[in-house]
């Protein structure tokens, strides 16, 4: 896919390592420091108010500025304000709240470095090239942050409690590095229909024009609210599986590891071969198996005693998930005009964060209230739901149209519900 690519794939990977890394580190951090349960779980929180506060905002700055530069910069600022925590850290001067304004500052970088390389992603491969692009995108993303940083984020932070935010500032240095080389310009340049250049708006402006634009594409409208309302559920799900794993399955710590083992395992098989099988069956029945493997998963939780059931239902749902993801991404890349490539990428990781700050509250209260199995049954009966009203929508001829001329894809806008 050129050497373009393999820059931007190990730049993001290498992103993805030491954000993991910092993702494991920072409750371990905290949890040294007190064992408030509020003061724990609020690096949780400060982790993804950015992605409720800025997402929107960050799109257009993704749509005004070259976005390989943009990308750089974010790195640099992340890159001093990890050196600044590893430092203070390992000198006993850090606390608890150094640590949160920093988990803020590199979190609000994530958004706009992740929406920018999404954008920035069609100009770097062919079209036909998309979804073998987004898949190694996503499997560098899942093998490094979801099967690496968690033993070695926890090994690191035993050797130094400040080695491994100190790693996450090699790996964003190195991020950059790598994004620095790849050539070329890639500002996109908005026109007015009369070919002239459009002036600058107002961020509120333009956030409106790129949510009006989303809402009125059908599929892609109907995928981001997918997107958002399943992760509700799974996010509900996935909050409560550590007292599912105790209670239920009689797993230990390290048994409950391996679930997100399987997890991340089926994510790294479908991101290798999601391209292939995605052509094999079609982008039209590659979403609409994954809606019945939502529910599958939802069900195998709610109803099993088994570990290997549940083993396989998650390694299951990290295969479709992966897929879900390319067929998602390489959509959206193939309909969205360049001008709106940013504010689209950020108004659908807008909904999806959204979709995980309810989840993660909603899965604790229902599990409270009606018993630990309640998230799961919750989770089927809206799976079944959303497969049911949403069938239809991703029908042959309308993803076929997705696939069609980019001409099409820019310029004729599919029909509104």
């Amino acid at each position: 896919m050129g050497t373009s690519f393999a820059r931007l794939w190990a730049a993001s990977t290498l992103s993805a390592l030491g954000s993991g890394l910092a993702t494991v580190a920072a409750p371990l951090f905290v949890a040294s420091r007190t064992d408030d349960p509020l003061v724990v779980a609020a690096a949780s929180a400060v982790a993804w108010l950015p992605w409720l506060l800025f997402a929107l905002p960050g799109g257009v700055l993704v749509d005004r500025m070259d976005r390989r530069r943009l990308m750089i910069v974010i790195d640099l600022v992340r890159v001093v304000a990890l050196a600044v925590l590893a430092a203070a850290i390992m000198t006993g001067q850090a606390g608890v709240a150094l640590l949160y304004a920093v988990l803020f500052v590199v979190n609000t970088g994530e958004i706009v470095f992740r929406a920018a390389s999404q954008a920035m992603l069609p100009t770097v491969v062919s079209r036909e090239r998309l979804e073998r692009a987004n898949g190694w995108l996503g499997g560098g993303t899942t093998l490094m942050h979801g099967m690496l940083a968690g033993p070695l984020g926890g090994f690191l932070f035993v050797l130094a409690a400040g080695s491994p935010f100190l790693v996450n500032a090699v790996t964003y240095a190195l991020s950059a590095v790598l994004v620095a080389l790849i050539g070329g310009d890639f500002r996109a340049v908005a026109t007015a229909p009369d070919g002239g250049l459009t002036r600058t708006r107002s961020v509120r402006a333009e956030i409106v024009e790129g949510f009006r634009w989303l809402a009125h594409q059908r599929l892609l409208r109907t995928m981001a609210v997918l997107i958002g309302l399943l992760n509700v559920t799974l996010t509900a799900a996935l909050a409560v599986l550590v007292l599912l794993a105790h209670e239920r399955l009689r797993l230990g710590s390290v048994g409950y590891g391996l679930l997100f083992t399987c997890l991340a395992a089926g994510g790294v098989l479908g991101a290798l071969v999601g391209d292939r099988l995605i052509a094999r069956f079609s982008a039209t029945w590659t979403v609409r198996i994954g809606l019945l493997i939502e529910a599958g998963l939802h069900l195998a939780l709610a109803a099993s005693r088994s570990t290997a059931v549940v083993g396989f239902a998650l390694f299951a749902f990290g295969v479709h998930g992966a897929l879900w993801n390319i067929v998602a991404n390489s959509l959206r890349q193939r309909l969205t005009p360049p001008a709106l490539q940013g504010r689209v990428a950020s108004t659908t990781l807008f909904v999806a964060a959204g979709g995980n700050c309810v989840g993660a509250l909603l899965g604790g209260v229902v599990a409270a209230r009606f018993g630990i199995t309640a998230p799961y049954w919750v989770g089927l009966v809206v799976a079944i739901g959303v497969s049911v009203a949403t069938w239809r929508v991703f029908d042959r001829a309308t993803v076929a149209r997705a696939y069609a001329d980019p001409h099409t894809a820019e310029h004729r806008p599919l029909p509104v519900a």
